[in-house]
C-alpha cells in the first residue's frame, strides 16, 4: 500500500481528496490535516511514501514546510491557482493537481507514484541546494508587508493639510482627539493612536527627533526631542523596551 499524508488548509478540500483516494485499493492515508504546523510535526517522526500538499496556506505555506523537514519526501502539490502550480513544478514535483482535482488526473499523480516506489530518490531530492531553493519559493509567497505612507492629513474646517510624516515629531491624544506635531504646531487627525500605530508600524515618535532619553523616578523612561521647545514625552512602560530596542540603548 502507498501510505499518503494530505496537508490542506481547506476541510473541504481535505475530504474530498480523502473520498477520491478511497477509489483506489493501492492507497491507504497514513493521516491528514489542515494546519501546516501540525503536518511539520507528523511528518518529522513518521515516514510516508508521499504527501498530497496545498502550497498556500496561512502561517506555513507547502514550500516552506518542505524547506523545514530534514528528509524530502515525494510530492504532489495540490493547488487552485496556474501560477503556483508553474512554481510546484519548479522544484520538481512527482505531480501537481489543480484544485477542483480531476479523477482521471489524481490517477495519473498516483501511477507516478507507484513507479516511484521502492526505487531511488531522483537526483533533485538529494540535490544540497533543494533546502535553499525552497526556502527562496516560500518567500515569494509570504504577503508583502503594506508599504508604510510617506504624509498624513489633517482637515481644519474646509480646509485640507498634507503632513510629510517624516516632519512630525510626534502624535498624541487630548480630550478624544489626535494630534499630529509637526513644525511645532498641533494637527487634529481622524484616526485614533492605536489606528496610527497599525498603520505606522508602530512609528507615534519619530525617532529622527529624539535628541535625549532620561529616567525619572521609579526608571520610567522620558524622551526628549530635538524641537524648538524640547518636548518631554513619558513613555509609559509596556513601551519602554520597545523605545531601547528602536534606540539600541
Amino acid at each position: 500500500m502507498l501510505r499518503v499524508y494530505l496537508v490542506d488548509d481547506e476541510p473541504l478540500a481535505v475530504e474530498r481528496l480523502e473520498r477520491l483516494l478511497a477509489e483506489f485499493r493501492e492507497v491507504s492515508v497514513a493521516g491528514s490535516t489542515t494546519d501546516p504546523a501540525a503536518a511539520l510535526e507528523f511528518l518529522s517522526r513518521e515516514r510516508v511514501d508521499a504527501v498530497f500538499l496545498d502550497i498556500q496556506m496561512p502561517g506555513m505555506n507547502g514550500f516552506e514546510l518542505l524547506a523545514r523537514l530534514g528528509e524530502q519526501p515525494l510530492v504532489i502539490f495540490t493547488t487552485a491557482y496556474d501560477e503556483y502550480a508553474l512554481r510546484a513544478f519548479e522544484v520538481n514535483s512527482i505531480d501537481f493537481l489543480l484544485k477542483p482535482i480531476d479523477p482521471r488526473q489524481l490517477a495519473r499523480a498516483v501511477g507516478k507514484l507507484e513507479r516511484l516506489r521502492g526505487g531511488a530518490r531522483p537526483d533533485w531530492m538529494r540535490h544540497p541546494e533543494l533546502a535553499s531553493f525552497l526556502k527562496d519559493l516560500a518567500a515569494t509567497l509570504r504577503p508583502e508587508a503594506p508599504a508604510r505612507p510617506e504624509r498624513i492629513t489633517s482637515k481644519v474646517g474646509e480646509r485640507v493639510f498634507l503632513i510629510d510624516l517624516v516632519n512630525v515629531t510626534h502624535f498624541f491624544a487630548r480630550d478624544k482627539l489626535t494630534y499630529a506635531v509637526s513644525g511645532g504646531k498641533s494637527y487634529p487627525v481622524d484616526q485614533t493612536i492605536a489606528e496610527l500605530e497599525r498603520r505606522l508600524d508602530p512609528r507615534l515618535v519619530n525617532l529622527d527627533w529624539v535628541g535625549e532619553v532620561h529616567a525619572r523616578f521609579g526608571g520610567q523612561p522620558v524622551a526628549i526631542l530635538k524641537d524648538g521647545a524640547r518636548t518631554e514625552l513619558a513613555v509609559s512602560r509596556d513601551r519602554a523596551s520597545a523605545l531601547r530596542e528602536r534606540l539600541a540603548i
